[in-house]
């Protein structure tokens, strides 16, 4: 029997017929038939245009936590203890060997804070250290290298400005 468009027939169960609302309580869907109670969506043709909602409603649904993000990058921070833990005597630390070393996440903004002891004489360098991580890495035998950098990290907003910018 040849395909023609009097002929042809939805695969059986794929047609199903839509549920009746609003015959009785019996059927499971009468009353109110899944409406809810009253208002605008209940009405017929209440769905569309809603109205609109108070400041209170609009601020309720934005998320709770606000104030603003800080301009300048955070410092990665390492502790004496980590370096202790780390590093070999007259090792030279520098950003980088922290990176690699798993104790940092960026090499843009490392300080050096005094948490623990420190030992064994150490090179490190970083962006800033604290003044106790600085006196007990020179007690120990070891020096603290500042590294300055020719500008201080860019505000996050300007970092992604400039990322946006290039081709």
């Amino acid at each position: 029997m040849p395909f023609s468009l009097n002929n042809l027939k939805a695969q059986p169960g794929s047609r199903k017929a839509s549920v009746r609302v609003g015959r009785g309580n019996a059927s499971g869907h009468g009353t109110f038939s899944g409406r809810g109670i009253k208002g605008q969506r209940a009405r017929s043709g209440g769905r569309k245009n809603l109205r609109k909602r108070g400041l209170k409603q609009m601020l309720m649904q934005l998320p709770k936590a606000r104030g603003f993000g800080a301009l300048s990058p955070k410092a990665s921070v390492v502790n004496l203890s980590d370096l202790q833990a780390k590093f070999p005597a007259s090792a030279k630390v520098t950003p980088e060997l922290l990176l690699r070393a798993g104790l940092i996440r960026s090499t843009e903004w490392v300080k050096v804070l005094g948490d623990g002891k420190l030992t064994h004489a150490l090179q490190v360098s970083a962006h800033a250290f604290s003044g106790s991580a600085k006196a007990a890495i020179e007690a120990a035998g070891g020096s603290a290298l500042v590294i300055v950098s020719a500008t201080q990290p860019k505000p996050r907003r300007q970092v992604e400005k400039l990322a946006a910018a290039k081709p």
